[in-house]
């Protein structure tokens, strides 16, 4: 058997025989949604009581949930994803995407990644001791490592059910899940904090209104007014376009005008950027509980691991209240370090993205010549378009990626109701959704809806 007939052969959804309507692959989405939350929720048997969840402002960026059997969520899955386009575009990897066959080779490819990094991830995390076992005996440590994989692949494979069967990605939904669940639980939930008061920001607002401490009022009232900011901001970014005007070269006077997003490669970049953050989070414990502290130390803080020193702490934002009463020389070394890691991580991985994900002039000029469209005033020639399109292309992945990743250092400042990366992805995942929706299946709408959808 050669390596492509091993592609072949591994485990895949099976694509839908005929057109599914709007309906069934909404009810396949919500479907692969249930699935993940249940996932979410059912906790690893075998594993010791004594432990405690790491990195839970981290693990939103992976649709994870520690402790249960999705612990690293799509993190291997991502991972196999970022070290195949680095390998891509450093050309140790030669696939032409522009080709069918060379896009369902990289897919293969891609997806033997993602089985590689679920079972060494998984297996590795929990010989690391990250996981520790009622009893340390092989027969727990694999019991725990099976029940990781296993989910891993059930993920893995939601994730393809979405998009085959979906609307969507199942990563994208994954993670918006995740942080729209956190975000109501912060926002509306009920139940007491350590400090006397709900958990929900605006049951504590009400609260310190109706008990006179209206000086007490400003935190919980920026937590929420940061996170409805960074909602708006995203939805204005998302809206911003550069309109390329075209013309039907077989019908004379018709026009029409090609919208180009100035976050061109949406949220792509900041979720593969966001992802290797918490997975160098996570390699940096499991290294320290092996004994190799090289990406940095941790202490047990109230039961918890917290970096104290190396890469690792650095990589963590600092907040709003670091910035203003607690400012100092480490703060700043922490905000450049971290700001630097997400800015230019988004900027090359926006740059990446455009090549392999099929963004290109080139590309473009492909799609836009199979609709019998040119540039006005020239003859139909797709290296023409090809040219024109160049000039736009790579300054709006550099400039979109770069402004994504600053926007979400901004947003990690404040305290939101969730993690302020988290909450930008979730908006850029709900406007591609609605963006998704309005493309591809207005004919398939109910009539109340597609009003909603016409605006």
């Amino acid at each position: 058997m050669n390596f492509k007939e091993l592609l072949g052969n591994l485990p895949e959804v099976k694509q839908p025989e005929k057109k599914l309507s709007f309906e069934e692959r909404l009810k396949w989405t919500g479907l692969a949604l249930i699935i993940y939350f249940i996932l979410s929720m059912v906790p690893l048997f075998g594993l010791s009581e004594s432990y405690v969840a790491q990195f839970e402002t981290l693990s939103i960026l992976l649709a994870a949930n520690f402790g249960s059997l999705i612990t690293l969520g799509i993190g291997p899955i991502v991972t196999g994803s970022i070290i195949l386009q680095l390998l891509v575009g450093a050309e140790i990897i030669k696939v032409d995407t522009n080709t069918k066959e060379g896009r369902s080779y990289y897919q293969g490819i891609q997806k033997l990644f993602s089985i590689f990094f679920i079972v060494f991830e998984n297996l590795i995390y929990v010989l690391s001791g990250a996981l520790p076992p009622i009893v340390n005996t092989p027969f727990y440590l694999g019991l725990l490592s099976v029940q990781l994989i296993v989910a891993g692949f059930v993920l893995m494979l939601l994730d393809e059910v979405v998009s085959k069967w979906g609307i969507g990605s199942g990563i994208s939904l994954f993670i918006a899940g995740g942080v729209g669940r956190q975000i109501f639980v912060n926002a509306f939930s009920p139940l007491q904090s350590s400090t006397g008061y709900p958990v929900g920001a605006v049951w504590q607002v009400l609260i310190m209104i109706g008990q006179g401490f209206l000086e007490s009022i400003w935190f919980p009232i920026i937590t929420i007014s940061s996170t409805v900011l960074v909602f708006v901001l995203s939805i204005y970014l998302q809206s911003v376009k550069v309109e390329i005007p075209l013309s039907m070269g077989r019908i004379r006077g018709l026009s029409m005008k090609w919208p180009l997003s100035f976050i061109y490669t949406s949220n792509i970049p900041v979720i593969l950027v966001a992802s290797l953050l918490v997975s160098l989070q996570i390699w940096g414990s499991m290294m320290f509980n092996m004994g190799f502290p090289i990406m940095g130390e941790f202490e047990l803080v109230n039961g918890r691991q917290v970096p104290t020193s190396g890469l690792v702490k650095y990589l963590n934002p600092p907040t709003i209240t670091d910035l203003f009463f607690g400012f100092n020389m480490d703060v700043l070394l922490t905000l450049l370090i971290y700001g630097g890691f997400m800015v230019i991580g988004s900027i090359v991985f926006s740059i990446l993205w455009v090549s392999i994900g099929g963004q290109d002039a080139s590309s473009l000029a492909d799609q836009i010549s199979s609709y019998g469209l040119s540039m006005p005033g020239f003859r139909s020639d797709k290296r023409v378009l090809e040219s024109m399109l160049s000039r736009y292309i790579m300054p709006l992945a550099v400039m979109g990626g770069m402004t994504v990743g600053l926007l979400a250092v901004i947003a990690d400042l404040f305290q939101a109701l969730s993690r302020g990366t988290g909450i930008l992805l979730t908006v850029m995942i709900i406007y591609q959704f609605y963006e998704q929706i309005k493309r591809q299946y207005m004919q398939d709408l109910p009539p109340w809806l597609a009003k909603f959808f016409k605006g």
